[in-house]
Formats: C-alpha cells, structure tokens, sequence
C-alpha cells in the first residue's frame, strides 16, 4: 500500500489538537514567511530542507504557499532521508486561511 503523501487543513487541524510531535516547516523564502505563515511553523527554505535535523518521532508536515510544489518537493526529500511520516499540506499556507 502506497503511503498517503498529502494532509488536508482539517486533518493538519485535528492532528496538531491531538499531537504534541508535529513538526510545520514552511519552505518559501522568508520574505513569504514573513507575510503569512501556519502557527507554531519554522521557516526552512528548500535549499536547506536536506540538512535540517529531523527527530526519531516527529510528524513532519511541509508547506508552501498554494500547496504541492515546493512543499511536496520538500517532503518527499524528508521522506526519502527518514522513516517518519512526513506530509505535504493540501492547498499551503492560504489555503489553511481561505476556509
């Protein structure tokens, strides 16, 4: 069975209530960042995404700004380096604001 790559904004939601091992890296520049970003997420660009520290337990989720571009480049680097569940967050950042 293929692992399920993508998480939605509701789905991130219920995860991060229930969850204290989530770990949000935002990978736009960081005048992006800046702008607008996720709660409780860490700015990492993707130039740098192969050299940031992943923890044994942490649930990774990666998010850009419309979603599925940069972000899912970015978790399937993690995923590819890492045994943890890693995901790339359905619709980005404004999509986490539009709903």
């Amino acid at each position: 069975m293929e692992q399920k790559t993508s998480i939605s904004s509701a789905e991130l939601k219920k995860l991060l209530a229930e969850n204290n091992n989530v770990r949000i890296l935002d990978v736009r520049t960081e005048a992006e960042f800046n702008e607008l970003h996720l709660p409780r997420a860490i700015n990492i660009t993707e130039d740098k995404i192969e050299f940031f520290e992943i923890f044994k337990d942490e649930i990774i989720i990666t998010t850009c700004g419309k979603g599925g571009g940069r972000s899912e480049k970015a978790a399937k680097l993690i995923r590819n380096k890492t045994k943890n569940k890693v995901y790339f967050l359905e619709n980005g950042t404004f999509g986490w604001y539009s709903k």
